[in-house]
């Protein structure tokens, strides 16, 4: 047998030698190839870290850079500012006579036809006079009780006798409505215990402290212990409830400010976590009816049956895929115009233009149409635009709960209202400096929000709560009716 013929290149030294060299580059450039991609691929990401705003994340319209699009852009109708033809107006309503502190009567003296002297009452044939009221406010200076414990000496026996001031008065130097309109201005418009002390001092001419400030806080926390389990009931049993989470602070610690909101009902949670330990201190260890939320990883614990997706959220992630470009640019679109789609027949259904059935059959080739896209996006060249189209699909059944079960809605803006209200209280206050702080914020968040929700009047409520706290009485009910 023949030994095969030896290679050119394996015969000539120098020619292994260019060989080696040959592939040495071949890999070199290979390497370049590899990193220039590398580097494409996180210049790309940068820039579309840098194109991020409140129209394609879950950031606020206050972070947006000077060159980001407006949050909501309308175009101009070409009318006129102001009320429109056949807008029903908004009048002054007359005060009820309870309400009415004094009058003022303006009666004609002489006649202006004949110079006669007019009557002082009006006779049987006289029109009811006209009304004009205006409201001021009386001196709002605190009414100061001084309870005294007075000494009596016995004239037969010298005895000295007293009577002591009783200790449930000698508990309190505030009385339950000031304190509830301390809590009140706390509670419901964020302002921080220095302003409290400062507006009591000067619109109530009563000096106060901040330690009486605190300490009424815990007073209050104490007395909306019973509603505040009230409300956390009843959303837990609710069959649709919508959630979301924001951050909060207890001594500089991270913490995570849970809510939870029925069409009637808000119940709130501080907790050290934002996982799935604290969705249940929020909604029980048990997790029942339908939850309405974003696509926090969370919320991936909850069977799909039982959860309804936000598309505000998906609108925002769509507009991202716009903006990222390339060939996440088309899912993107696709998804916008589905979301434009979706949202016209939604509102079409709540004027009552749709039924139900007819909801669903418009919504119907819209949903297919987007799976389509998204199952083709899954293999798309942009890694973060397949990997969204993928766990959207993995999600898809929990995108469209909302046209088929009465109380669902497509967004979750409700819970998002609700909670916006313990946003300001953060960055107004920064958090808690304790666990009684924090006990102290979700409780009143809980009442303030669950009243406004019923349209019951908030100052009342707190007031009768201390009344019934320093008496040793229940609550009154949170749930009840208006008149309740």
């Amino acid at each position: 047998m023949k030994e095969p013929a030896a290679s050119p290149v394996a015969s000539c030294p120098e020619c292994g030698q260019l060989q080696a060299a040959l592939d040495e580059a071949l890999g070199q450039l290979n390497e370049a190839h590899k990193q220039i991609a590398d580097l494409q691929a996180e210049i790309h990401e940068l820039r579309s870290q840098l194109n991020r705003n409140s129209s394609n994340s879950s950031s606020p319209p206050s972070v947006d850079p000077p060159g980001a699009p407006k949050p909501v852009i309308k175009t101009p109708t070409g009318r006129k500012p102001g009320g429109q033809p056949g807008h029903p107006g908004h009048h002054r309503h007359r005060f009820p006579p309870e309400r009415v502190n004094k009058i003022v009567p303006y009666v004609p003296a002489i006649c202006t036809h004949c110079q006669a002297p007019l009557p002082s009452e009006a006779a049987p044939g006289d029109p009811e006079p006209t009304w004009h009221q205006v409201a001021e406010l009386p001196e709002l200076a605190a009414n100061i009780t001084e309870h005294q414990g007075h000494a009596r000496t016995c004239p037969c026996c010298g005895h000295l006798n007293r009577s002591e001031i009783p200790p449930e008065i000698r508990a309190h130097v505030i009385g339950p409505r000031l304190a509830a309109v301390m809590s009140y201005l706390s509670g419901r418009h964020h302002i921080g215990r220095r302003g409290v002390e400062e507006i009591v001092e000067t619109v109530f001419e009563v000096p106060t402290s901040l330690g009486s400030v605190s300490a009424l806080e815990g007073e209050t926390s104490a007395a909306l212990a019973s509603p505040y389990q009230e409300a956390q009931a009843a959303v837990r049993e609710a069959p649709v409830k919508n959630t979301d989470e924001t951050s909060w602070k207890e001594k500089g610690d991270k913490r995570w400010l849970w809510s939870a909101a029925t069409a009637t009902v808000a119940f709130f949670v501080i907790h050290l976590r934002r996982n799935f330990a604290g969705l249940q201190a929020l909604l029980g260890e048990t997790i029942t009816g339908i939850v309405c939320s974003d696509r926090w990883s969370v919320y991936n614990k909850l069977p799909l049956n039982l959860r309804q997706i936000c598309w505000a959220h998906l609108k925002r992630d769509f507009q991202k895929l716009v903006d990222r470009g390339g060939p996440a640019e088309a899912i993107g679109r696709v998804g916008l115009d589905v979301v434009e789609c979706l949202f016209a027949d939604w509102w079409a259904f709540r004027r009552g233009e749709l039924d139900r059935p007819g909801l669903q059959a418009r919504l119907d080739p819209i949903a297919r149409e987007l799976q389509g896209v998204l199952e083709q996006g899954c293999s798309c060249a942009d890694s973060k635009a397949a990997t969204f189209c993928a766990n959207l699909l993995a999600l898809y059944p929990a995108l469209w709960l909302f046209a088929s079960i009465e109380g669902v809605e497509p967004t979750n803006n409700h819970v998002e209202r609700i909670l916006r209200l313990g946003v300001l209280w953060r960055k107004n206050a920064f958090g808690c400096h304790s666990a009684a702080g924090c006990r102290f914020v979700e409780r009143m968040l809980t009442v303030v929000q669950t009243l406004r929700l019923q349209k019951r009047p908030v100052l009342d409520y707190l007031y009768r709560a201390i009344v019934a706290h320093r008496s040793g009485l229940p609550a009154p009910q949170l749930l009840g009716q208006a008149g309740d």
